[in-house]
């Protein structure tokens, strides 16, 4: 699974040279964003949205927090301050209107990280980052690259995106936006990503729908396994279970997307 034949290698570094070449205008061809997570998104009312990140992560995780923080924030459409946390690491509950990115031993979960929001009124009012040391302590995963590439596509989700790609056994981009089994070079957002949140937030809302969108209460956390995240609506690439809902009332839902370990399969849809 983990092993990367020479011909692998040599076609991935030309897809993400061609990739770079066509986020920097060297290429003149117009960029396809088409991995909006549902259009899930926060309710934008000015030139940007403003939902604060909360730093509940621990020292080794900062630098990768304010990394992946600055990244997003060069989307023209985001300007989120970091900020300090709100809740424990352990439980990870959301507060209204912000991010809460967390670290802890989640335990043989089978995910390094999961990212969940919750909608009122069809918008996101908040959302949560769990990222799972129990598999970061180990020398596989205890790297820098998959340290940032998880961050990085965690809170990707929480702003309303979804992948580029969902095959672990590729490495077809240079986005965090993906599945792959080598995050080396991908753990930044490249220009696809950023064209895709220009799409999705493409339009200004009323002051009347802001005020629609209501907080939901912070005991409302979501647990660490697939029972606790509630109905499968989603599957990957090889119709593994990926995306989950969970029906709070009141219209009100958390939807939860998960980064299995690769080679982790959880479900399929046949």
């Amino acid at each position: 699974m983990h092993h990367i034949k020479g011909s692998w290698r040599r076609k991935s570094t030309v897809l993400k040279i061609a990739a770079f070449a066509t986020a920097a205008g060297l290429i003149a061809t117009p960029v396809a964003a088409v991995h909006s997570w549902n259009n899930y998104h926060w309710v934008r009312t000015s030139t940007q949205i403003t939902p604060p990140v909360g730093d509940n992560v621990t020292a080794t995780w900062d630098s990768y927090l304010r990394t992946a923080n600055a990244d997003w924030n060069r989307s023209t459409v985001i300007e989120s301050p970091l900020v300090a946390g709100s809740t424990s690491p352990r439980t990870c509950k959301p507060t209204a209107g912000t991010i809460q990115v967390c670290n802890a031993a989640y335990g043989q979960t089978g995910w390094l990280g999961i990212a969940s929001i919750w909608l009122s009124n069809g918008h996101i009012s908040q959302g949560t980052t769990k990222l799972n040391d129990t598999y970061y302590a180990s020398a596989q995963y205890n790297t820098p690259a998959w340290r940032a590439a998880v961050t990085c596509q965690e809170l990707g989700h929480d702003y309303g995106l979804g992948h580029q790609d969902e095959d672990f056994n590729t490495d077809a981009t240079n986005s965090c936006m993906e599945y792959t089994s080598w995050p080396e070079g991908n753990e930044h957002p490249d220009q696809h990503d950023y064209d895709q949140l220009l799409l999705i937030y493409n339009h200004t809302e009323s002051a009347a729908t802001a005020a629609a969108v209501k907080s939901v209460p912070s005991q409302a956390a979501i647990g660490n396994t697939v029972k606790d995240f509630g109905r499968v609506i989603g599957t990957d690439r090889q119709g593994h279970w990926n995306k989950f809902e969970r029906d709070l009332g009141n219209g009100m839902k958390v939807i939860t997307h998960v980064t299995w370990l690769p080679g982790m399969h959880v479900g399929h849809n046949h």
